[in-house]
């Protein structure tokens, strides 16, 4: 605890998509002090560098900010970079989260890390936190070995599970797939996306707003899934983005088969939320909501 009372927040990956969302929102409260963890970063006031993979740099990060609580947000998250390149894959998305769990246990340091619905293979519609995992990739291998180390070394911290986010990015450098779609959709140039493959996804804003708040209530632990309540197929979302960004959704067209090369992903994500719905009251709604949350 700082001496003004709030509690000091690491957010680790503030610099990615969906960090940069987090510290922005979380920097708005007064009941924290935020510290921003990147892994290229100067050490200004608020910021400090932050390695993963580098049981080293985590520790010395941590002595530098003596957080009361941590949002693990880094990973390595393109799921074909992680097919291709799995020992950087598992030192950043599996080794990575164990360094900061360790650390985070031995600190006594509330930790939400966020996971993802490629946990699962996609084989039927609706999971539940309780079912069994089976990645098919070699990024949904890394996040539940994370998961089964954050369970493991801290008991009382909790993953967030969620299948696909959306926004668009706060800054450049990032991965955000609603920002290269409309680059792409603003040149003229078509997108194709699977029909097969169907999730309930999350918007950036909506999913930051649910880690502060689990953030603050000590007594949650454990796995929460997190999304929309109904689902789309990626080639359906597709075209209700391009509507909400004022583009022609012929611009939308559908994959069929399947692309040469791209790690395996699973069918059906569809993440069910009722557990979520019994410990945080915000709702993420329907994927409307959602993608009209994108766009506002």
């Amino acid at each position: 605890m700082t001496d003004s009372g709030s509690q000091r927040l690491l957010i680790i990956g503030a610099g990615g998509f969906l960090g940069s969302y987090a510290a922005e929102a979380a920097e708005k409260l007064s009941s924290y002090e935020v510290v921003r963890g990147e892994r290229n970063c100067a050490e200004l006031r608020g910021k400090v560098r932050i390695d993963v993979a580098d049981a080293g740099s985590v520790s010395r990060a941590f002595e530098q900010t003596n957080p009361d609580c941590v949002l693990l947000l880094a990973a390595m998250a393109d799921i074909d970079r992680c097919e291709a390149r799995p020992e950087e894959a598992f030192a950043v998305n599996a080794r990575g989260v164990e360094h900061v769990a360790n650390i985070c246990a031995r600190k006594h340091a509330r930790l939400v890390f966020t996971s993802t619905a490629a946990v699962f293979d996609g084989t039927k519609h609706g999971y539940r936190e309780e079912d069994a995992v089976n990645p098919l990739s070699v990024y949904g291998k890394t996040k539940a070995w994370a998961e089964s180390a954050v369970h493991a070394l801290t008991p009382s911290a909790v993953v967030v599970r969620f299948g696909l986010l959306l926004g668009l990015a706060r800054r450049g450098g990032t991965n955000a797939m609603l920002d290269t779609l409309v680059e792409k959709w603003k040149k003229g140039e078509t997108v194709s996306l699977p029909v097969h493959e169907e999730r309930n996804p999350v918007d950036a804003g909506m999913l930051t707003r649910i880690l502060i708040d689990l953030l603050g209530k000590p007594h949650v632990s454990g796995t929460y899934h997190v999304g929309s309540m109904d689902s789309l197929s990626r080639y359906e979302l597709g075209k209700l983005l391009a509507k909400g960004a004022g583009i022609s959704q012929e611009l939308v067209r559908a994959q069929t088969a399947e692309v040469p090369g791209r790690a395996p992903r699973g069918k059906d994500h569809f993440l069910l939320t009722d557990k979520i719905r019994q410990v945080s009251d915000l709702e993420v709604g329907t994927v409307q909501a959602v993608v009209e949350r994108c766009f506002v």
